[in-house]
């Protein structure tokens, strides 16, 4: 995907220190463009759990940096002790999406797999790279997944196809090519009438930043909506398909995403408004079976709900939106029951969203 015309990952080596593991600063965008530079095992955590990077699937991915940057820390004594203590320290920066997990474990059993191998630094970066193209290969995959339902949508209608998606799962969030927008650009790229209702996704406003920025660069029709706007869009027959992403999917099909998908599932729902979910394999959480009682739930800075930041035309500033003394409740996601859920977009294919049907797809989740 692009930005102003130059194609880019929203993570990379940076091209003269490998040392040094380079990030889209996404808390600029849309209004200024910055690159973050993470060099420890600190930085990272700061990264992830300020949200210069976010996205279930690039979190993970710079989770796996940043135990390659664990690595390059360790001057001696015992390693597992080590890799286990900043393994622990990363995940903790944020709990719900289940990608950082699976990456930063993925990295600790490489090394303890290798550490008699020769340049294990330099193995251990690529095994983070592959993780990184695995990531953008799954976006791809998905993409082509979600294409045949748009191009089927489009056969039966023969017009404009409206999606609405929350928050944002596209490229920005992914490396490339995104989740929920994935199955977008491909069917954009075909030439297929596409128009994409954003929400603007309070409170950290990823829709109305980070998913209308990101289809504008890509020349996807797209509008902008608050929040509370989408079951009304249903109700008058202006949407015709609803794509979220997802951090962390059960085992039977619940979806744990950004505070406020459950409330579209069920006007969704109420509406006959088919609702898709778009995941890679790294996003489903084989061992658990209750999303509502099992997925950690994040709860985060009041700040972001009591303030908003925004663009006054030279510099980014912060104002207060709320009464100084008010309480504020600040939950990161919710979780939307699999009942709700028409279908599983997935690198393997579409699947339902109930066990049977996510095993056959990955049969490696069967216990």
């Amino acid at each position: 995907m692009h930005i102003d015309g130059k194609h880019y990952h929203t993570i990379w080596v940076k091209e003269d220190d490998s040392k040094i593991i380079q990030v889209i600063d996404q808390r600029l965008l849309p209004f200024r463009f910055g690159i973050y530079d993470l060099k420890t095992v600190e930085d990272t955590y700061f990264a992830i759990r300020e949200m210069i990077v976010r996205g279930a699937p690039l979190i993970g991915v710079t989770a796996a940096y940043g135990m390659y940057l664990a690595l390059l820390e360790f001057t001696g004594g015992d390693l597992k002790k080590h890799l286990h203590e900043k393994a622990d320290y990363l995940k903790s920066s944020r709990p719900t999406a289940v990608n950082l997990a699976f990456a930063v474990d993925q990295m600790v059993d490489f090394v303890l797999e290798h550490r008699l191998v020769d340049d294990l630094a330099g193995k251990t970066l690529q095994k983070a790279n592959q993780l990184k193209a695995s990531e953008i290969d799954f976006g791809d995959k998905i993409g082509e997944t979600g294409l045949t339902i748009i191009e089927e949508l489009y056969k039966k209608k023969g017009d404009t196809i409206n999606i609405l998606t929350h928050c944002n799962a596209g490229w920005l969030a992914c490396i490339d090519w995104g989740t929920a927008t994935a199955p977008v650009y491909k069917a954009h790229l075909q030439g297929i009438p596409v128009h994409v209702w954003v929400d603007e996704t309070r409170p950290r406003n990823q829709g109305a930043r980070l998913t209308a920025y990101e289809l504008g660069q890509e020349g996807v029709p797209h509008t902008v909506i608050t929040d509370n706007t989408g079951g009304h869009l249903m109700q008058h027959g202006l949407v015709d398909m609803v794509i979220v992403g997802s951090d962390r999917t059960t085992i039977n099909g619940d979806v744990a995403n950004k505070i406020g998908t459950y409330l579209k599932a069920l006007a969704a729902n109420d509406n006959s408004v088919p609702f898709y979910v778009a995941l890679p394999s790294s996003t489903f959480d084989p061992d658990l079976e209750d999303g509502i009682r099992d997925i950690p739930i994040e709860e985060r800075n009041a700040a972001e709900v009591a303030e908003i930041e925004g663009w006054d035309g030279s510099e980014t500033r912060t104002v207060r939106l709320i009464p100084e003394k008010s309480k504020v409740a600040n939950f990161g996601f919710d979780v939307t029951p699999a009942r709700l859920v028409t279908g599983l977009i997935t690198e393997r294919g579409l699947c339902e969203a109930n066990k049977q049907s996510i095993q056959y797809l990955f049969p490696e989740f069967k216990k």
